[in-house]
């Protein structure tokens, strides 16, 4: 019988290669992305859409091969393609929450995976630097359109917590810097 240790241990498969996502990130990673899960959530509630946070595979080639990742949150609309722990179709929209672990995974091989299956909109976060960077698909290549580094200090020149950002293909879906990196010293 595995230890809870063994049961707890996740992982991706990118190109056939098991990528261990163990120990867990730090707990910073958790509040961002549950503090944009929170309003994401909210403003789909009543719509077809679901949204998902670190616990659904996005099996990205279903039709080749068995290779999947786990997007720390994600919007899917057609649920058509979820089975068991799954999710085979196209999601509308994923964030990578960056940690020293995963950053260059994130930053290339996630990111060119999510341009070719055709992600419309995919944002990477940085709780370090409370930093965001939001790209577009556009022509079938990610364009980076915003990024931000939050200045939450209303002395600074640059101050900008009350930046608004927002879901392009979900345009009720709105939050502030300040939102996104609440709680994050």
């Amino acid at each position: 019988m595995p230890s809870l240790r063994e049961d707890a241990q996740r992982e991706e498969k990118i190109n056939g290669v098991i990528y261990d996502m163990s120990p867990s990130p730090n707990y910073q990673h958790g509040i961002v992305d549950g503090n944009i899960y929170s309003i994401i959530k909210n403003g789909i509630r009543g719509s077809l859409c679901l949204a998902f946070m670190e616990n659904l595979d996005y099996r990205y080639q279903a039709q080749e091969n068995d290779d999947y990742v786990i997007p720390d949150i994600m919007i899917i609309c057609d649920r058509k393609h979820l089975k068991g722990g799954s999710y085979t179709g196209t999601p509308h929209f994923i964030v990578e929450t960056l940690s020293p672990a995963t950053a260059l995974k994130d930053r290339t091989i996630k990111k060119e995976i999510y341009q070719k299956a055709g992600i419309a909109e995919y944002w990477i976060i940085s709780p370090k630097e409370r930093a965001v960077e939001v790209y577009y698909l556009e022509n079938g290549e990610y364009d980076l359109k915003y990024s931000y580094v939050l200045q939450d200090d209303p002395e600074e020149k640059h101050y900008n917590a009350d930046t608004v950002v927002t879901l392009r293909e979900f345009p009720n879906i709105s939050m502030t810097l300040a939102d996104m990196f609440e709680n994050i010293e």
